[in-house]
């Protein structure tokens, strides 16, 4: 997965000093009137995606900014201040989830102090609760009192080499005690509960049968690292086959585990047969290796690693453990992709799904123009455009993409799944392969719908409550639908009396079926029904017009507008106030609460 890159982000003209800082941390520049108006709603979207903020303005804005969606500190990303003269550097937020690394590297970068207040750190120079990369800790529950005790006074006991807790025996704060070398770190101070630190240094190799049960799978292993003396922070990831990269029973594994889960071709597992404890003739003839846990535990630990743990099995499953070397093959991630429904195209719209799976994505796929609404997301970003028109190529590539490892992230106007590319993905998915499909490999991704604000409900929202009681859509493209059909609908729709939303209204060249469908509907209803026109909802250029539907005027109408028709019962509310929908009038269809209080009045 692609980590969030920090966004540093300038709320007044500090171009040059953005500039210096996202040079330094590999992060992009964010200036206010470019490629943002509104600081607090872009913030508040950033922090919510995941993103790292370093923010040139005083730390009181930022906090105050924040605050709505500030909740728990563990999931929490970096948040850092910079004094507007680059002569500070604070963390505020995140500071054991990488906020104080992160300041101590622009303060080195700008020639400055970091101004680091978390008291671990501060005092023992070393964050007990957040340890470095490749080094879990078993209670983080009990790091807090741990450190307490050590900043009150108390003296502990080490055990154990761990080279990152060093400032602790250098300030005199810990004893030293002998340890086995393959014993876990444990750090004990009189009244509170030892933390204990593993060091990840086990490839876990897992086989199953399709459809293997997760409780199955997990309790393979749960007795097999319990035979081992090894626990669950020994592993450092999960290695299979590539073709269990769909198995739900090794994804719920490695949650379990809170490691990593990653696959290798089979041609790669087969280079390990010299060095397998079990090879299977067996398996060769059903995945194409001698070893699938052997294997990818063995691949993973590289060529000095060593099978520590040979195959241990049950009915369904295996699993083996090799001690990590030099030169493992990392292996790939389970493919995903993201179908994202951006809404109409302003970020105050998306939710906050939908800009965490963007963040996240390697590589972003769409239309162009509906890419190029995501403004300061997509830039720097890797991404795919394609045109009008070629929407299975676009979805074909997404899948395709994601089958590789990657995380994709496909960008669809409004919602994925209405008119848009979701219902496209599913259908490429259940397609065989060789009749139009993807690839085994795409076939295997994992498939996230992120839904969005559609054009309907935008609509319906600007103007009032056109969509109060029952609606439909009806698209007027005969493209992929037959004209004849289209027609059907649209008589259906009027004899049920449905307030009616009418996507693709009409193209270049085609220009009557729009008027058809006015006049099939004044055959059921007034003549005066309010009709909606709404063109480029949520961007700059957005237009909104009332019309009667006697009047609805073809020529009105664009690519781009989407029209919506009121029900016999819909209404009109004149207002004087300058934001009621279209030239001060608001339209909404009553739901029939009238008639509730009526009832109750009597």
């Amino acid at each position: 997965m692609s980590e969030p890159v920090p966004v540093i982000v300038s709320l007044t003209s500090h171009g040059d000093l953005a500039a210096r800082i996202a040079a330094a941390t590999g992060g992009r520049r964010d200036l206010r009137g470019q490629d943002f108006d509104d600081p607090g709603t872009h913030l508040r979207a950033l922090f919510t995606a995941g993103h790292p903020i370093v923010g040139i303005a005083a730390a009181g804005i930022l906090i105050r900014l924040l605050a709505p969606v500030l909740s728990d500190k563990r999931d929490e990303p970096p948040v850092i201040s910079v004094a507007a003269d680059g002569s500070t550097v604070v963390p505020l937020l995140g500071g054991h989830r990488g906020a104080n690394v992160l300041a101590h590297s622009i303060a080195e970068t700008l020639g400055c102090a970091a101004a680091v207040t978390t008291a671990g750190d501060v005092a023992l120079g070393v964050a007990l609760d957040a340890p470095p990369d490749g080094w879990r800790l078993e209670n983080p529950d009990a790091a807090k009192p741990v450190m307490a005790a050590l900043l009150a006074g108390s003296r502990g006991q080490l055990s154990g080499d761990a080279p990152w807790l060093a400032p602790l025996v250098t300030q005199g704060v810990v004893d030293t005690l002998p340890a086995d070398a393959n014993a876990p770190v444990v750090l004990s101070v009189p009244g509170t509960a030892p933390l204990i630190f593993r060091h990840a240094a086990y490839a876990l190799g897992v086989g199953c049968a399709r459809g293997c049960a997760p409780e199955e799978l997990i309790g393979l292993v749960e007795r097999t690292l319990d035979a081992a003396g090894l626990a669950e922070g020994d592993v450092a990831a999960v290695h299979s086959i590539d073709l269990k990269s769909d198995e739900a029973a090794i994804h719920a594994l490695a949650h379990r585990l809170g490691v990593p889960a990653a696959f290798h071709p089979a041609a790669r597992l087969e280079r390990e047969t010299p060095r397998l404890a079990t090879p299977s003739d067996i398996v060769f003839a059903e995945v194409g290796c001698h070893g699938v846990a052997e294997g990818a535990a063995l691949a993973a630990a590289g060529p000095g690693g060593r099978l520590d743990v040979p195959k241990a099995k049950s009915a369904n499953a295996t699993c083996a453990l090799a001690r990590i070397s030099s030169g493992g093959d990392a292996g790939t991630p389970r493919g995903h992709l993201a179908v994202v429904g951006i809404g109409p195209g302003q970020a105050n719209w998306r939710t906050p799904e939908a800009t965490r799976l963007i963040a996240e994505a390697d590589e972003l796929v769409g239309y162009g123009f509906y890419i190029d609404l995501l403004g300061a997301e997509a830039r720097g970003r890797m991404r795919r455009d394609f045109a009008l028109g070629e929407e299975e190529a676009r979805c074909r590539y997404a899948l395709e993409a994601a089958g590789e490892g990657r995380r994709v992230a496909l960008i669809c106007s409004g919602d994925g799944g209405i008119y848009a590319m979701g219902a496209l993905v599913m259908e490429l998915l259940d397609r065989a392969s060789d009749a139009g499909g993807v690839s085994a490999a795409a076939k295997r991704v994992e498939v996230t719908h992120a839904p969005g604000i559609s054009a309907l409900q935008a609509a319906s929202a600007r103007a009032g409550a056109l969509l109060g009681h029952d609606f439909c859509a009806i698209s007027l493209s005969d493209l992929l639908t037959p004209r004849e059909a289209i027609l059907k609908r649209i008589k259906a729709a009027a004899e049920g009396d449905f307030v009616v939303a009418f996507y693709n209204p009409v193209s270049r060249r085609r220009r009557t079926l729009l008027a058809e469908a006015r006049d099939i509907l004044l055959a059921h209803r007034p003549a005066d029904t309010p009709v909606l026109l709404a063109q480029s909802l949520g961007r700059p250029e957005e237009s909104i017009a009332l019309r009667r539907l006697d009047a609805l005027d073809v020529d009105e109408v664009d690519m781009m507008t989407i029209v919506l028709v009121g029900a016999s019962a819909s209404r009109r509310v004149e207002s004087g106030d300058i934001a009621a929908g279209a030239g001060g009038t608001w339209i909404y269809t009553p739901r029939g609460y009238a008639k509730r209080i009526d009832g109750a009045r009597t």
